[in-house]
């Protein structure tokens, strides 16, 4: 193998020299290249960045895969390029032995009948956590792990070579800076100090025109956080329409559910969302129940609060709202985020 021994020799005492450098720095007896601010703000923002989105994406696959054996599991897999298993959820687990209980009681019974049934919705609702989890997977675990693999990982490179040029940098300075100190005086090494100067100098610049091109070049990476803060903004909203999506599809299922236990022979089931009150309604009105909180998006419409009853009527020609009664207040609320539970 053969070695360039001037290479070799070259690169130690550029190591030797950064170390040297940054221990004075550290003591403080030697000064340092500072970056403008708006470098040093761009540097804050892109590490900021990283910090929280290693943490946002930590929380997010423990809410997706609550259980810490199968991410490692699912890591695992990631890595050596092989498929996940194909698990099932708890949920599903849960359906499956209702249902095989349902059938040893027997399905010709209410309580087997009721048991199959829940069963079978708790596995509805299995397969529907499932294409939740695949799709927040793809539409914002996957980008939020590309940034970080890849343009953060550039970026903590790009700095890091950063700091070599500046550390070249600033140990050129002080070479220059001995040198001047030492003209009109005689050399040990029997060099001219103008020479010493002339090189350092030399040397100043070339390290100098080093440090700016690196220093141009992280910039831009830098600076290229924010077009990746807008794709994160996008996948926000495809999260947000996921997990919208979700929750009404478990809500119909429950609500499927309910309908068919109400209508099981000897079942008496009664919804928990009836109410009690038999205060009288005023002609046309019912009594309704939000199923979850809704902020009004203009003074036309009510705020609402999970659990609450109001009253409601229908507003003709408008499929979409009901006109919400809550004391002296009303206005229009959307028919998805209530339950009538009486006429």
């Amino acid at each position: 193998m053969d070695f360039n021994v001037k290479k070799m020799v070259k690169d130690a005492g550029a190591a030797l020299s950064r170390v040297v450098q940054l221990t004075e720095e550290t003591l403080g007896t030697s000064e340092k290249t500072e970056l403008d601010a708006h470098f040093e703000h761009l540097a804050e923002r892109a590490n900021m960045s990283k910090t929280w989105t290693e943490k946002i994406l930590k929380n997010m696959e423990a809410v997706l895969t609550p259980n810490p054996g199968n991410r490692i599991e699912d890591f695992v897999f990631e890595k050596i390029d092989k498929r996940k298993p194909n698990r099932l959820s708890n949920l599903e687990y849960l359906g499956q032995d209702m249902i095989d209980a349902g059938n040893e009681f027997g399905p010709g019974i209410a309580y087997g009948s009721a048991l199959i049934k829940v069963g079978q919705c708790q596995q509805k609702l299995g397969q529907i956590e499932r294409d939740l989890i695949g799709t927040a997977a793809n539409c914002y675990i996957q980008p939020l792990r590309k940034f970080l693999e890849g343009e953060m990982k550039t970026i903590s490179k790009e700095m890091a070579i950063l700091e070599t040029k500046r550390l070249d940098l600033d140990a050129c300075k002080n070479r220059v800076r001995k040198a001047r100190s030492m003209l009109g005086q005689q050399n040990e090494s029997g060099v001219s100090p103008e020479v010493l100067l002339d090189q350092a100098e030399r040397e100043l610049r070339v390290a100098q025109s080093e440090f700016d091109r690196q220093a141009e070049i992280t910039k831009l990476l830098l600076e290229g956080v924010s077009s990746s803060q807008a794709g994160h903004l996008r996948c926000l909203h495809e999260l947000a329409e996921a997990q919208t999506r979700h929750y009404a599809q478990c809500h119909a299922t429950m609500q499927e559910l309910q309908r068919e236990l109400a209508g099981l022979s000897g079942c008496s089931f009664h919804s928990s969302t009836q109410s009690t009150s038999s205060a009288p309604m005023e002609n046309g009105q019912d009594r309704a129940r939000v199923v979850c909180d809704y902020s009004a998006r203009d003074s036309s419409e009510l705020n609402l609060e999970q659990d609450e009853v109001i009253s409601v009527s229908e507003i003709d020609g408008d499929e979409d709202y009901l006109l919400g009664f809550r004391g002296s207040q009303r206005g229009k609320v959307p028919k998805a985020y209530v339950e009538i539970i009486s006429s």
